[in-house]
């Protein structure tokens, strides 16, 4: 726990206006979340662009470079391309408590803010839905495949008999319609 310190952001030392920081992310990042399925290995970098107001702090957070993934299809791990931005807005009020997923409230005196958390749900929201290895990019998936080339067919005995039964059922006043159009 004590390597995630190194993502705290000591707002209280910034004066109003905008500061850019990075950080780094690697192995050791994701090992201090504990076992996930889905990412323990990436290199990435990741800048925060903050905006301190009177009222407000908006950080801005860039994240650009690759995590290592299982293929949904094959099982093989490859290397994916990650890049990500994502906006953050501390509030200044009475007590420390988040309000929405994109605005957390701090007090004045609030000596600093960890954004790993934050940025570890960026990198997991930012990955793909479906990981394919870039060697099986170009294949089809089955399901696309199953409908290719296939016909529908309709067979004419049963149409007839099913329009035969809706005329059987029109309702009467549909039927003073249609005769007015037949005497036109």
């Amino acid at each position: 726990m004590k390597f995630l310190q190194n993502f705290d952001i000591e707002v209280i030392k910034y004066p109003e206006g905008t500061h850019e920081l990075e950080f780094d992310v690697n192995d050791r990042f994701f090992r201090e979340f504990g076992e996930n399925d889905l990412v323990q290995n990436g290199n990435l970098t990741i800048r925060v662009s903050m905006h301190k107001g009177a009222n407000l702090i908006e950080m801005d957070f860039h994240i650009k470079g690759s995590v290592r993934l299982t293929c949904d299809r094959s099982l093989e791990e490859f290397d994916s391309p990650l890049e990500s931005e994502e906006t953050m807005i501390f509030k200044y009020g009475s007590e420390e408590k988040e309000i929405d997923e994109d605005v957390f409230m701090i007090t004045r005196d609030t000596p600093k803010v960890n954004v790993a958390q934050l940025i570890y749900e960026f990198i997991l929201l930012a990955l793909p839905a479906k990981k394919i290895h870039p060697d099986h990019r170009n294949e089809l998936d089955d399901e696309e495949d199953e409908l290719d080339g296939l016909y529908v067919y309709i067979d004419s005995e049963k149409e007839s008999e099913e329009s035969d039964d809706e005329d059987v059922n029109v309702d009467p006043r549909w039927e003073k319609l249609k005769n007015l159009n037949k005497k036109k």
